[in-house]
């Protein structure tokens, strides 16, 4: 968390150059200083427009899928929602991520061919990059090497290339 504090205070005037928003799920479990230095980074950059850089901190897919469902029930024995209205939308908005498009490319790094418990839901039609480089060294020349690949692909999103004409 130490490293996040540091890298949020060194990147927020770059955030900014670039009209890039910063913004973070489930923070609130960080320590106080993280909790602070995240705030703090969210408030400076809030008004930026160009990009989002969203931070996923004690995350879990499956969490984020039970959390949904559960307050869908909980709106069902409310009597706020009938069960045969639960559909992909009202899903969809009930998990931390609404409001987030979901990724169209997805790069898992240090050699696992895993996705590990992230975004379960929002990855159904994302393409996956699978590279044996370690985060901690991954570079802007293995960003264009992923994005190279992925220009290659044919997005079918469940189709078939047939389907697409």
């Amino acid at each position: 968390m130490t490293l996040l504090v540091e890298t949020i205070q060194a990147e927020v005037n770059t955030l900014n150059k670039n009209d890039i928003r910063l913004t973070a799920r489930r923070y609130r479990q960080t320590t106080e200083r993280s909790y602070r230095a995240l705030q703090d980074g969210m408030e400076k950059t809030r008004n930026n427009k160009r990009m989002n850089l969203i931070l996923a901190l004690n995350y879990s897919a499956k969490w984020e899928i039970l959390n949904a469902a559960r307050e869908l029930a909980a709106k069902v024995e409310a009597g706020q929602l009938k069960p045969a209205d639960i559909d992909e939308k009202k899903f969809i908005n009930a998990l931390s991520t609404k409001g987030i498009p979901d990724p169209e490319l997805l790069i898992r790094t240090s050699g696992e061919n895993r996705i590990s418990n992230f975004l379960l839901w929002q990855i159904a039609y994302a393409e996956l990059y699978f590279t044996p480089t370690l985060w901690p060294d991954f570079q802007k020349e293995h960003l264009y090497q992923a994005i190279i690949d992925y220009q290659h692909r044919e997005r079918r999103f469940g189709k078939i290339s047939e389907q697409l004409v």
